[in-house]
């Protein structure tokens, strides 16, 4: 069980050491459990959640399907907020399924990714 934690620690911080948000253009973290999925807007410099969104209170429907709704209503938060571009930070999880559903749900809502 260490072993494992450990190397999900080392890939997470081999993945995100090059990647650093900005208020103009922020970092979207991605956190997946096994039933929901959670995303954020960070500025690392001022090292604060700009938005956030999560599938908690969405109805019960396929998880790939409340990964783009939770993009399309993080998309929403941060064009009331005047941000148009993002960086992806997709933390240790492969680009597929429901983190690949998340990105396009930010795009198909406006934003740049």
């Amino acid at each position: 069980m260490r072993v494992n934690l450990d190397k999900k620690l080392r890939k997470k911080r081999r993945f995100s050491a090059n990647i650093k948000g900005t208020s103009e253009r922020p970092r979207i973290s991605v956190f997946r459990s096994n039933k929901y999925i959670y995303a954020q807007a960070i500025d690392d410099k001022k090292r604060i959640t700009i938005v956030s969104s999560s599938s908690l209170k969405l109805p019960r429907e396929k998880k790939v399907e409340q990964a783009r709704k939770v993009g399309l209503d993080l998309a929403k938060k941060l064009i009331e907020r005047n941000i148009r571009e993002v960086i992806f930070n997709r933390n240790i999880y492969p680009y597929k399924g429901r983190v690949k559903a998340l990105a396009d749900g930010l795009r198909e809502g406006g934003i740049k990714v």
